[in-house]
Formats: structure tokens, sequence, C-alpha cells
């Protein structure tokens, strides 16, 4: 099977009436609303390079709701750098209502029907819809397999996208007697069958909306009104950058709704218990923009204590020569906050070429991607000791490749790789391109999931460090303001918050002791039977 899963990122915005004036709408008029979506999606475009996508919503035209999607960054599918173009497609999706979707660059196929949204066509009304996903059912082969028992019924796509779609098919045909759908009910009935993290937004041609939460949270997910605009995204940077004011903007909680049905809008509505929290961690050291504040934390004061904390720990004897090199751009900010603290300079030796896309997603010639990706100068690192700071390390061929081009084209003379991040040992079930044990470069090291200054050295000598250091699982919660249990760090300690994500992990684990040598994904074994513990 493919790649099934991925890290995206979603956006809703709605023109509601009687709701006074806002100097954020779109001055061209309320069918214009739709028009910011490629906006939204600029900005959190961080989350996802290979596809883009929108449903509008407008009741003045035979195409209720239209979906406009492609492979390619926002700027290409949207004709940003094409102004005539892009007009012609704004004024072909006007609409008062819209969602929008960005895909990561290793799910699924690269072609266009995995690009989302998902629209579903109806003569009725009410199951024409749309939705846009971000996140990962964990328990998505016991919905396939359940979904496949009945001969009639085909998947066209290896995607728990697509299983969710017809999820909600079915929700709403079991529905049909009662008028217009009940969104909260239908999104509680399908809370009870979803494990995992999943962020949604959905419209209908009824011009109904939804904005939901998964119960644990794992995902971010913000939003925002202004009179009669509102507007959603994975990330608060979209937000701000629109206009909102900090004081509109609210992370939306988990296992709860905003639900917009006959031109008014419920805010917060609970269609599951939320008894805790699991949000990933990861969001706040790697994936989320440093300009964003996730739930009511923000990811740069997050990454300048990850640097505090690396420099609380350094073994290393500062001196004249040494310097703070960041693996740009992620890891700047811890390392701009371990230099201060140390007292020394942190200097960016490494230079990236920004129209390269991230190597972390990126399954082939890694090595050659991160040569093409970063330069080294040798006018800051030559004959330095340098501190090479880096947000995490999940499979090492970018660290090593790194490493190798500070000596040799940098000509350093000593390279010492400090992590913003304890090892990661398990693979991510939750949305994250990393589910298999074997890949792990950590794994290699930690059979019994224990680091040691011994272990550190080995790894040290793999990528060809002349030390390295990670940071302990204890400064993840400091760094980030929340207690450990209300965070996803199923990555670095292999505790899972859902129990399909267990079973997968047991799964993963089966397939490193499998002597027939399998490296495949997690999901790769076919008909997978997994049953509920």
């Amino acid at each position: 099977m493919s790649e099934l899963h991925h890290e995206c990122g979603i956006a809703a915005v709605y023109h509601l009436p009687n709701r006074g004036r806002s100097n954020l709408a779109p001055k061209e008029g309320v069918e214009q609303t739709s028009r910011l979506i490629p906006r939204l999606l600029l900005d959190i475009q961080n989350r996802g390079q290979l596809a883009a996508g929108m449903t509008t919503f407008s009741s003045d035209r035979n195409q209720l709701i239209d979906t406009h999607k492609d492979v390619g960054s926002v700027a290409e599918v949207f004709q940003l750098n094409k102004r005539e173009d892009f007009e012609s497609l704004m004024s072909e999706y006007a609409g008062s209502a819209a969602i929008g979707h960005v895909r990561y660059a290793t799910c699924g196929k690269d072609d266009r029907s995995y690009a989302q949204p998902f629209e579903r066509h109806h003569i009725e009304k009410s199951k024409w819809f749309s939705f846009a996903f971000n996140g990962q059912l964990a328990n998505y082969p016991e919905l396939r397999d359940e979904a496949l028992k009945n001969t009639d019924f085909h998947l066209a796509r290896e995607t728990d996208t697509e299983i969710l779609m017809h999820l909600i098919c079915q929700e709403l045909k079991l529905r049909e007697s009662k008028g217009r759908p009940d969104l909260l009910e239908l999104l509680s009935s399908l809370a009870r069958r979803l494990d995992g993290a999943y962020n949604i937004v959905f419209v209908n041609s009824l011009g109904d909306m939804f904005v939901a939460r998964d119960p644990l949270g794992i995902r971010p997910l913000c939003y925002a009104i202004d009179g009669p605009l509102f507007a959603a995204a994975s990330e608060s940077v979209a937000l701000s950058n629109m206009g909102f004011l900090d004081s509109q903007i609210r992370s939306l909680p988990p296992g709860t709704a905003i639900i917009i049905q006959d031109g008014k809008i419920e805010f917060e509505r609970r269609f599951a218990e939320s008894p805790k929290r699991a949000h990933c961690f990861f969001e706040w050291i790697y994936f989320a923009n440093v300009c964003s504040n996730l739930d009511d934390r923000s990811v740069y004061l997050t990454r300048k204590r990850l640097g505090e904390e690396l420099a609380l720990q350094e073994p290393l004897k500062m001196d004249h020569d040494t310097i703070v090199v960041p693996v740009p751009d992620t890891a700047k900010a811890a390392a701009d906050s371990m230099a201060y603290q140390l007292n020394v300079p942190s200097l960016e030796g490494l230079i990236r070429n920004r129209y390269v896309g991230r190597t972390f997603i990126e399954s082939v010639n890694r090595a050659d991607k991160v040569r093409a990706k970063y330069t080294p100068l040798p006018e800051v690192l030559e004959g330095k000791k340098v501190l090479l700071v880096e947000d995490t390390i999940v499979r090492s061929t970018t660290m090593k490749a790194l490493v190798s081009q500070i000596r040799e084209r940098g000509r350093a003379k000593e390279v010492h790789v400090r992590v913003a991040c304890p090892p990661i040992i398990a693979p991510c079930f939750y949305g994250i391109d990393m589910s298999t044990v074997k890949e792990l470069f950590a794994t290699r090291f930690m059979s019994d999931a224990e680091l040691t200054p011994e272990i550190e050295a080995n790894m040290a000598r793999a990528i060809g460090a002349d030390s390295l250091r990670y940071l302990p699982i204890s400064a993840i919660s400091r760094s980030i303001g929340l207690a450990p249990d209300s965070l996803c760090q199923a990555c670095i300690t292999s505790e899972y918050p859902t129990d399909a994500g267990r079973r997968l992990y047991q799964l993963a684990c089966d397939k490193v002791e499998d002597q027939s040598g399998s490296t495949g994904r997690t999901y790769d074994a076919p008909k997978v039977v997994l049953t509920r513990t």
C-alpha cells in the first residue's frame, strides 16, 4: 500500500448576514469572501507543499458548491503570480463561504485525485457536500476492512480521507428522514467511530458549515470572528495576517465544533467528551510557523526555551573559537537563545535555498537534496568549534550530510550536534510521515529506550560529529508550558494516547522482529486485522 497519511493544513471563511461590518471582509462584496482562502492557505503553506484546493458556496450559481484543486503550491494552484488568471479564478469560484486545504508532499499519490477538499455531488442539497481533513485515522485499517466487507463497496484511493467521506455519507443517509442534517449529531456519531487525529472543515450546498476538532486536540485549530466575517485555520498566524486582533483569535477546544446554519453561528458546541488532551508537541518544535500561538502557547517562546534548556546541559568549555550555528529555519530560535545563555555568537553558517522543500518529508536521495538545500559559509565556519543546533533528528540522513558539508566545505575545526528534542524512538500514527520503527535513527542505538552518554557518543560517530547531545523528555513540557499528560509525546516515549495507536505500535515492533526483513510501513501489511483491547 502507498503512504496513506499526512500532516496538512485547513482553512474556512464565511460571511454571515446581519452582523454589521468588518474591515477585514473583501471590499469586492460578500460573494468575494471566498477569495480569502488562498491568502489563508499561503500562511499555512509550511504544512503542505504538494497540493492545494478550495470549495466555495454560492446560492447564486448552478454549482452551489464548486471545488478547485490541483497538485502544486498555493501560488501555482491559485495562479497568484498571474493577476488576470487569479482574478478569473476568483470570479469563477466566487462565494460567500469557502473551505481550503494544503497537503504535504509524500502522502498517497502525487495526483489531483488525492488533493483536497473532497467533494461529493448529490441531487439532494443536504447530501451534496465538500470537506477537508487534517490528521490521520489510526483505525484506518479497521474502517477500511469494515467498508469492504460489502462487496458492492469500492475504495478508489488508499487514503483515510476517502473513508471519512464515506462515513459522512452514511451518517447523512441515516438522517435523511429528518430534513436538514443535525451537524452536531453527525459529528457525535462520527466521533464514536474514529480513533486518531482529525480536524475537519465542511460545507454543503445548503450553505451549512462546520469546523471541528477531535476530542484529544492532537492537531491545532484556531478561529476568529469580526462582525460578519468568520475564519478558521490550522494556525493562528493565518488569522493574524488577515488582520484579526489577537483578542479575537481563539483555539477551538478539543471535542467541539463551530456550526453555521441558516446564517446563524454557534460557537464551541461540544460533540464529544474530552476528558484528556494529547496536543502534538512536534507542532511547537518543528511543524508550526514560528509566529503562531497554539492552544495559548507561543511557538517562538517554546523554541526559545528549548535553546535555554540546551545551554543548561552544555558540557563543552566555551572559547573564542566557539560559535552556535542553527539549521535554518526551525532551529533558529533555539540556537539564538542557547548562544545568548552561553555568551557566544549565533551565526548563520548555513544558508538555506528557500526554493527547495523540506527534506523531512522526502524519501528518495535525501543526501543530494540536503546538498542542494544548504550552503555552508567557510568565512563563518573555518577553524571554528561549531555547536550545530537542530530541532530534531528523525532518519539522520540530513544531519549526516550537514556535518560532512560543514567539515569539508565549511572547513570547521569541530562539529558538535545539539538537538532541541529528545530522541525519536517510535513511529507517529497521527499525521506525521514517520510510520516505521526501522527508519528511525535513534532506535538503532537505543534498544532499551534509555539514552546514555555512551549511546550519544555512538550516535555522534555515526553522523560524523565530534559529539551529540539531546534534550531530556522533561524539557518538552517545561518549554511548552503544558503538563506532560496533556501532550502527545508518543514518538519520544512510545506511549500512545489512543487504542488504535497502541495496536499499530505493536504491529510496527512486530514487523521489526519479523525475520523476513520487511521494510514496508506499518500500514503496508495487506488486510491487517486489528482487534480492540
